[in-house]
Parts: C-alpha cells; structure tokens; sequence
C-alpha cells in the first residue's frame, strides 16, 4: 500500500488545515406523513485540504513522486489524519481497541488533570511488567509523538512505547504531561503505542495520544482514531507554484470514504 509522504520536518502538513466531513441521513415519509430518519454510516466521507508554503525542492520531489506512484486518483494510500489523536477511544482503556496486558488492572471514573472524570487507575500485581498498547496501521517509518499525562502516589517510573522504542518518565504526585517522539519499524506497515508499568506500580493516566509530528498539541479525545488505509486523492491533476529558488507552494486535496 501506497503511504502519504512526511515531510523531512517531521510534519505531516502545514498550518491551517482544512477538514470536512460529510454525512448522510435516509428520510422514508410514509403514507400518513410521519418521517424515520436514519444515519447512513456507510456514506460518510472526510475530505482534507493541505496547503503547503516554502517547500524545498527535495519536499516539493517527494510529493511529485507520490502523486505519480497513486496516478492521481486512480490508487489507494494510508493516510494518517494529522489534526487527530490517532489512539481510538482514548478516554475508554478497557475499549477492546486496547491490548492490556493481564495482570494489569483499570479503573476509571478517576479525576483528571482538566477537570472531569475521565482519568483512569492502572494497578499491576505479578512481577513482569505490563503494558496498555494499541496496534495502528500507520507507517513505521514515520516520526510520531506521543503524549500522557501521569502521576503516582509513591515515586514511580512509567515507561512510554513507540514501536520498539521505550521512553522512561520519572512521576511525581501531581498531574504532569509527559511527551516523546520515535518512530517504529521502517519497513512495517504498523506501530505499536502504549505505556507499561514495572513491578508493583500503581499510577493515574489521562490523555494518550499519539500524532504524526515531533510535539505534541492539546490533548483531543478521540472515538475513531486517524489512520486510513484506503484514502485517494482528490484531483488527477497536481498544480504548484514556484515562488523562489528553493520555495515552492501547492495544495494536495485527500478523500476517504469508506464505502471505496
């Protein structure tokens, strides 16, 4: 499968971002004037305008050479949204999306750092370490960042993964936002994000999330995730314009619906 090019910045795109999404609803009147309405999930679309400014030369060849690889609109590629948290349900750590592991235990319900109720408190017993991952199917060759926001009633060390990279995070007993950046398996078609516990820990989490970039933003609480395996462009025809030796600007318009 075809994977939309990250720019050697690390960037996914340029600022702002365009992201629509469309939805259908089936309206049947029946014979005496009453109407049923029902969502059409299978006719949803998402659309994203991307414009780019002041891309090199190298920058603006890789987007060339991607759009010739997917003939215009004619091929499917993995597209990784870069205005969402790519974790699916990450406000809900026993949502089947996440691998726990099975000495580790989640309770939820437990205050968090912004106000609400949405943190959770993940517990271990046994003396293996345990870990909280999901699986995406996203480009291992990709620089991600990931973020949590931990803290623990005793000193205590989580560690943070990103493929087989792992991240160790000192915590205190105050709510602290803990960020790192890595990328997986260059050659895999997946990566595997999460955190894991050491022996006897006992720590409250909020906010995992994980984005296509070197920093994280604010936290944005997710249902479905970001990762698409069978987006396409939206136009057979690639336009740019050179504005400077080096300096070149364009606007790459992506589709995803899931009925394609």
């Amino acid at each position: 499968m075809l994977v939309y090019p990250q720019l050697p910045s690390g960037a996914l795109a340029q600022l702002p971002v365009q992201k629509r999404h469309r939805r259908r609803t089936l309206v049947n009147t029946a014979a005496d004037g009453s109407v049923v309405k029902l969502g059409d999930a299978g006719a949803a679309t998402i659309e994203w305008q991307l414009r780019y400014a002041g891309l090199s030369d190298s920058e603006l060849s890789a987007l060339l050479q991607f759009v010739g690889d997917a003939e215009g609109t004619l091929k499917g590629f993995t597209f990784v949204d870069p205005t969402a948290n790519l974790l699916a349900w990450s406000n809900d750590l026993k949502n089947e999306v996440w691998d726990a592991a099975p000495f580790l235990t989640l309770t939820g319900a437990i205050a968090g750092p912004t106000g609400g109720n949405n943190a959770w408190h993940a517990a271990k017993s046994g003396a293996a370490a345990q870990s909280l991952s999901q699986t995406l199917t996203a480009p291992g060759a990709y620089t991600y960042c990931l973020s949590v926001y931990a803290k623990a009633s005793s000193a205590s060390t989580l560690t943070m993964l990103i493929g087989g990279s792992r991240h160790n995070v000192t915590l205190g007993s105050g709510w602290q936002r803990f960020v790192c950046s890595g990328s997986g398996d260059a050659t895999a078609a997946s990566v595997t994000f999460g955190i894991e516990l050491g022996a006897g820990a006992a720590v409250d989490v909020y906010g995992l999330q994980v984005e296509p970039q070197l920093s994280a933003s604010v936290y944005k609480a997710s249902t479905t995730g970001g990762c698409y395996e069978n987006a396409r462009l939206g136009d057979d025809i690639f336009s740019y314009t050179t504005t400077d030796v080096n300096r070149h600007s364009a606007t790459v318009h992506i589709l995803y619906a899931s009925t394609l």
